[in-house]
């Protein structure tokens, strides 16, 4: 069990008793903030929890190419998955928004972070960036921002904001775990900043076309280039200044 594991790391003495109790409150606010109703701060800090242990059975039991593979595999997967007509990730999108509820809580994250879209005439209209702006037949695509915004129901925190999918997290936290097993802080700032740019450049995308997209393929390659690149370029050269006695 990885909780004893991090107890002996850190020479903490605990009894069984404890860890019962520590194992049981654990698990049943998880279930209540995750599947009922909760902070949001503690929903996300749940989920963000789920994706670490996850990633770290990945990264203990998968050999290395293997890992990799899958890595590359599943970006491909997930511009399949949202992109396409018939994808999984897609039909399960419009679903929800046909049926006006939400996507099981355990499978998405909620960002809460709202976007300032600057329209044609210069007027700046918060929206929703991973729903789908779909103006009804007839309706004028001059109406008033304001107008649009009083005609949009009060949305709750969760519900609003970007929405990033858990296995994103999963599979972020396993790039840069495994990034971490190379005993090279380098490589590992590489991927965490592969990871924000992939983000970022994710988002900027989205704010222009306005639909779903997959948010693994741009920083999963990314974060395999940096990662190419920062291990087998960038620190065997700092190793040999380190020897050399070159400091820059």
């Amino acid at each position: 069990m990885k909780l004893f594991q991090l107890l002996a790391r850190f020479n903490v003495a605990m009894d069984y008793i404890t860890v019962a109790l520590i194992v049981w409150n654990f698990g049943v606010m998880g279930i209540l903030s995750i599947h009922w109703k909760g902070p949001l701060l503690l929903q996300q800090t749940y989920l963000l929890i789920i994706s670490a242990l996850m990633a770290l059975v990945f990264i203990k039991y998968l050999p290395e190419w293997t890992l990799w593979f899958i890595l590359g595999g599943i970006a491909v997967y997930d511009l399949f998955a949202v992109l396409c007509p018939r994808g999984p990730l897609r039909i399960l999108v419009e679903t929800a928004e046909e049926r006006n509820e939400p996507i099981f809580p355990s499978l998405i994250y909620s960002s809460t972070v709202m976007w300032s879209i600057a329209m044609a005439d210069g007027d700046p209209v918060t929206v929703n960036v991973y729903n789908t702006l779909n103006n009804s037949p007839g309706s004028s695509s001059q109406s008033s921002p304001v107008r649009e915004q009083q005609q949009q129901p009060e949305l709750e925190p969760e519900e609003q904001g970007v929405k990033l999918g858990l296995g994103d997290f999963i599979f972020y936290s396993v790039l840069v775990g495994k990034a971490a097993t190379s005993d090279d802080w380098n490589t590992v700032m590489a991927c965490f900043v592969a990871i924000l740019i992939g983000l970022c450049l994710t988002l900027l995308i989205l704010a222009i076309v306005k639909k779903a997209l997959p948010a693994l393929p741009i920083s999963i390659f990314v974060g395999i280039i940096f990662y190419v690149c920062t291990r087998f370029c960038i620190k065997p050269m700092c190793d040999q200044m380190a020897i050399s006695q070159v400091y820059v």
